[in-house]
């Protein structure tokens, strides 16, 4: 052990070699998930321990896992060789007894030959649910193996060559996967899982969000022999309870953070919008805040993920989009890119952003609302990394409040409202009840949340609104979009020319409609004398 050692480290009883990689990423002192979790992962004198674990995202948690496997991979690697090295000096030792010529070591066969194929046979293995977090996950795990001389790591997912994938799977100790790309490799015999001795459940809530329950279950059954079985998940929600009954036996269970106590270093705010091209404006005047380092802007659907981007990247920002339905290699691509800096602006759909750890990402926008409550967690988790402050802000339209106060009663934290000046909404929404415990299906009481028109109408009820009356403060010309209160579309586009098929936008009068044809045929109709 050196000086660089971090002290705080080895008290947890990791092997060198994993202490000497920890010290050489810059850590010094293990975090609060590492220091529970660790200790008792690790092998002990009466067995081994299932874990589950409910942690906050940026909080150390893949380290939590990996370095308690990697250190028993290990363990068991030297095992085996020394047993390896005892059997061939034994060997040694007859040939020179009986006086015959020393045998020589066995040579290593290259694992890339058809003719040198084997099954591989992995000591331990991480589920991930998607490909950017599985891709991660391995990456870490490579960084804190690069002192473990002959331990290999390798990941398999979907959307990459197969004949790729089995070369790089020959003489891995740890695989990090996703289920689907992991059974079918399986089935074609291309991997054995009976000498897997743990398993690793990374995102279990997510697994079960995205239909992996079944495959979890087969997994399960292929993996009967293992000895331990870890469950990381963001919350302990009853079929995530139901999954760990399934699957593990007698597990301890560590909750560092409840949701109220989530994301102290990441400032959150919340901002009110009339219209789609409103959120936009918003949007625009976030993106110009020369301090953003790098952001992510999250969206609803992969539609407006690509039409985002292809909108930033037209009015000059260094913008890219990222969702399921991109090639794999142009995903790797494009992930690759930020993480180099190349690229300053991340346009992703929820599954695609999962695993994301980029220390320099400073800012996340929540352009589209997550579908559900906890993915807001996971969102904004993206910044705030390794420590440091971050900043995450969400565009919400009138008629999503009650996505908005789903969010807060999951986190049981009210969302700051910050208004910007020439930017306010027109519309108005009246709280009724404290943040964190909104009644299910109600309105806020007391007054109309719309703001009422000059008549005494619901806003949008009689004539519709002017170009005039957006009550915005006439500065600067915005760089992409139309002034909220004129409507439109929300597509970027220069101003005074109208979106492609806006035609019923505000201040523009509906076409009118022929009536539809009776079934009856045309009927009498007769006028009153």
């Amino acid at each position: 052990m050196t000086d660089t050692t971090p002290t705080a480290f080895a008290a947890l009883g990791l092997a060198d070699v994993l202490l000497h990689a920890v010290a050489d990423l810059g850590f010094t002192e293990p975090t609060p998930v590492q220091a529970q979790t660790i200790p008792l992962a690790l092998p002990r004198d009466d067995g081994w321990q299932d874990l589950m674990v409910s942690s906050q995202t940026g909080s150390g948690k893949t380290a939590s896992f990996l370095l308690p496997v990697l250190h028993t991979l290990w363990s068991h690697r030297l095992a085996r060789l020394a047993a390896e090295n005892a059997e061939w000096e034994a060997r040694v030792a007859e040939a020179a007894a009986a006086g015959t010529e020393p045998p020589k070591r066995p040579r290593r066969k290259d694992p890339t030959n058809p003719r040198n194929f084997k099954a591989a046979v992995p000591g331990a293995m991480v589920l991930c649910p998607t490909r950017e977090l599985a891709q991660q996950v391995a990456q870490d795990a490579i960084d804190l193996v690069r002192h473990c001389k002959g331990l290999r790591v390798a990941h398999i997912v979907g959307g990459m060559p197969y004949a790729v994938q089995i070369a790089r799977l020959q003489n891995a100790d740890l695989v990090v996967a996703t289920p689907g790309r992991l059974l079918d490799l399986q089935r074609s015999r291309q991997i054995d899982l009976s000498q897997v001795q743990t398993l690793v459940l990374d995102e279990a809530d997510r697994m079960l969000d995205l239909g992996f329950a079944d495959d979890l279950a087969e997994i399960h059954n292929l993996t009967e022999s293992r000895v331990q079985t870890l469950m990381y998940s963001a919350t302990f929600a009853p079929r995530v309870q139901q999954l760990a009954q399934r699957l593990m036996r007698a597990p301890h269970r560590v909750q560092l953070d409840s949701p109220q106590e989530r994301h102290d270093n990441i400032r959150q705010i919340l901002h009110w919008a009339d219209s789609r091209s409103h959120k936009r404006q918003l949007l625009d005047h976030w993106l110009r805040d020369p301090k953003i380092d790098q952001a992510i802007v999250f969206a609803s659907t992969q539609i407006e993920c690509d039409e985002l981007a292809n909108d930033l990247q037209q009015v000059g920002f260094s913008a890219v989009a990222l969702h399921g339905a991109l090639s794999q290699g142009l995903r790797n691509r494009r992930l690759q890119a930020l993480r180099q800096g190349r690229v300053q602006f991340l346009v992703a759909t929820d599954v695609a952003a999962r695993g994301i750890d980029v220390p320099t990402i400073s800012h996340v926008f929540n352009f589209g609302l997550p579908l559900k409550a906890e993915d807001y967690t996971h969102r904004i988790g993206r910044t705030g990394r390794a420590g440091r402050d971050g900043l995450a802000i969400t565009m919400a339209e009138f008629r999503d409040k009650r996505k908005i106060f789903d969010i807060e009663a999951f986190t049981r934290q009210p969302m700051p409202v910050e208004v910007i000046p020439g930017l306010e909404p027109q519309g108005r929404l009246e709280r009724s009840q404290p943040a964190g415990k909104p009644g299910r299906g109600r309105r806020p009481e007391g007054k109309d949340w719309r703001k009422p028109s000059s008549h005494g109408k619901p806003h949008g009820a009689g004539k519709p609104r002017g170009a005039g009356q957006g009550g915005h403060a006439q500065g600067d010309k915005p760089a992409f979009g139309k002034p909220h209160g004129g409507g439109g579309s929300g597509k970027f586009h220069a101003a005074g020319k109208p979106a492609h098929g806006a035609g019923n936008a505000h201040g523009a009068h509906p076409s009118p409609r022929k009536p539809a044809p009776s079934r009856g045929g045309p009927r009498q109709v007769h006028r009153a004398k």
